[in-house]
């Protein structure tokens, strides 16, 4: 018997049925991909991390060149030499503290909450970094990034990305001449815990000045630069307990 392809079922039922096969597929698909999705997110934390600390392979002025992933996951356990979780001013070490959920966990201890919050430390050329991840809001979405510290709490490098900031304008933090900007600038005014202030205005646009808790804002993106004062103040004051009992005053 003859199917009749005009029927409005015949087109309903082929419909679903081509829902119910493709979206099958893609479920598999998605399965089989997700170990390699985690495995890239895991290289990209590595990276993201060993460059805040200057572990990188910028050449030119302008790039912003990371560790290789064919090499990322050794040179991690080269340099990052602990790995801890801060409660107040205790530090306990933790395996693969990196991977634990940043946003999370600085969204439960901002509401006062017991939270895990990572704190790496890093090793190079006779140094020694405390590097901090971050999380925070831009103009239109979620902005990240680490920022590592000496034990004077003076910024050794960093490393911001957002989710959809605007290209050309906010997008630019995670560009290397804004990024560049933070190295040598000191979280700290006098013994107080500042935070680095980008600042639209700064009357220092070739940021000689290290002793001012600011940068150079970026010209048109007034509100991305206040969340990452933001993000740097609210993320550093979590951990200010901890900082404390390692800062060399």
């Amino acid at each position: 018997m003859a199917i009749n392809t005009e029927k409005n079922s015949y087109t309903v039922i082929f419909a679903a049925i081509m829902v119910v096969v493709v979206g099958s597929l893609l479920a598999f698909v998605a399965s089989g991909l997700k170990p390699k999705i985690h495995e890239n997110q895991r290289f990209e934390k590595q990276q993201n991390i060993l460059y805040a600390m200057g572990v990188n392979q910028n050449e030119g002025d302008g790039d912003v060149t990371f560790i290789p992933t064919s090499s990322v996951e050794a040179d991690f356990s080269k340099y990052i030499t602990e790995q801890l979780v801060v409660e107040g001013a205790k530090a306990t070490e933790m395996d693969n503290a990196y991977l634990i959920n940043v946003q999370k966990e600085l969204a439960k201890a901002k509401k006062g909450e017991a939270a895990e919050l990572p704190l790496l430390i890093g090793e190079k050329d006779g140094e020694k970094f405390y590097i901090i991840p971050m999380y925070g809001k831009g103009l239109w979405d979620a902005i990240w990034g680490y920022i590592s510290l000496d034990d004077q709490m003076v910024v050794q490098g960093v490393y911001f990305d957002h989710k959809g900031e605007t290209p050309g304008l906010g997008a630019n933090i995670k560009q290397r001449f804004f990024m560049d900007d933070f190295k040598g600038e000191s979280i700290m005014s006098g013994n107080k815990f500042e935070g680095i202030t980008v600042a639209k205005g700064n009357g220092d646009p070739l940021n000689t000045d290290k002793e001012d808790n600011k940068v150079d804002a970026l010209a048109g993106a007034t509100i991305t630069g206040n969340g990452v004062t933001a993000m740097i103040r609210d993320c550093i004051k979590l951990y200010k307990p901890y900082l404390e009992t390692i800062r060399k005053k």
